[in-house]
């Protein structure tokens, strides 16, 4: 195997997504995926068993379109990667299963690596030299993480600074369409919503941001307060037969998020003295998100990180470059007992 510059295939199905993902080192490949969304959105949201079985179905014409949009074959691997944690576990098994069947027919090297660290690797894959900087703050927001780390060394040393306590952002975003009467997935209805908004008509709280919070809440995040708000809100104005103005509820719910998000990741930013902040989960689709992290990591003067939006979603190009970059640190393969870990720590990097 070329250490420096192996090939490796990378399989994703942690939600509703199945990304098979290849790279030869730091240079993408392919990066193939089939969406389930269509399917849950019937439902209002993920629906765990509808997402396992979509997996299943999409995995051969997903890997087949991978391969030949690479323009290899199996047998040119040097190795697998998969997901094996966090996420759903039904749909998490699906990829682990996927991914020991290959490696071992193909005799080649498994590697299980970590879902979220994984979204931090997206970024050697949009850089020059295939390299990341460190230390670096990342920010991930998806429909089922929010979370922000401090991340010293990608294969060796990522800390969890802090996480949501009760709803992501992006679920957020689903229940506060679903209040306002719009369709799934609640995070581009909520963006289309707002246009023509005013951000600042209504003042929605933003979540463990009071000074009493700092102590014990410093970096995490919570949205089921600001979520119910809009609610009370929105039942408020019905209830008093008044039309509810759906623009300026978006606006500002929106506002509220976006805020918080920001907030916390260029305090952390600040308060530890890294100078550097990448952005990366399917949330960061949202326009006014990346407008607001640009404007304040400009005025804080922190360099700020923003992977190409097809790879922020979950993808199996990310799996891919993290396990190439553990192979190029001399880093073993994992095992083939290990199995799906819904709650597989973010400090776990590889499982073995």
């Amino acid at each position: 195997m070329n250490r420096a510059e192996p090939l490796v295939l990378g399989i994703e199905t942690s939600c509703d997504e199945t990304g098979i993902g290849i790279v030869r080192g730091h240079h993408l490949l392919a990066n193939t995926i089939a969406s389930s969304m269509d399917e849950h959105a019937r439902y209002g949201g993920v629906v765990p068993e509808v997402a396992a079985r979509a997996h299943l179905e999409a995995l051969e014409p997903t890997l087949t379109a991978a391969l030949a949009e690479a323009g290899i074959a199996l047998a040119d691997l040097d190795a697998v990667a998969v997901t094996s944690g966090p996420g759903l576990s039904g749909a998490l098994m699906v990829g682990v299963g996927a991914a020991k069947a290959l490696a071992v027919s193909l005799g080649k090297p498994l590697y299980a690596v970590n879902h979220l660290v994984g979204h931090v690797g997206a970024d050697v894959l949009d850089s020059e030299d295939g390299t990341i900087e460190y230390p670096t703050i990342a920010l991930l927001v998806s429909g089922g993480h929010t979370s922000l780390l401090l991340v010293r060394d990608l294969v060796s040393d990522v800390e969890l600074l802090g996480e949501t306590i009760d709803d992501a952002a992006g679920e957020a975003f689903d229940k506060v369409a679903r209040i306002l009467g719009l369709p799934y997935p609640g995070g581009p209805q909520i963006d289309r919503a707002a246009v023509g908004g005013d951000p600042r008509a209504i003042r929605f709280p933003r979540g463990l941001s009071l000074p009493k919070d700092m102590e014990r809440h410093r970096y995490d995040f919570s949205f089921s307060g600001l979520k119910t708000a809009v609610a009370r809100w929105v039942e408020a104005k019905q209830d008093a037969g008044e039309p509810v103005p759906v623009a300026d509820v978006a606006a500002s719910f929106r506002e509220a998020v976006v805020d918080v998000l920001v907030s916390k990741a260029v305090k952390a930013c600040t308060e530890l003295g890294v100078p550097r902040l990448l952005l990366g989960g399917g949330v960061i689709a949202n326009a006014r998100l990346r407008e607001v992290a640009a404007e304040r990591t400009a005025s804080a003067g922190i360099e700020l990180r923003i992977p190409p939006l097809q790879l922020c979603t979950d993808n199996g190009a990310m799996i891919a470059a993290l396990a190439a970059q553990l192979i190029a640190a001399g880093h073993e393969p994992s095992s083939l007992d290990f199995g799906a870990d819904s709650t597989l720590p973010v400090t776990e990097i590889q499982v073995h």
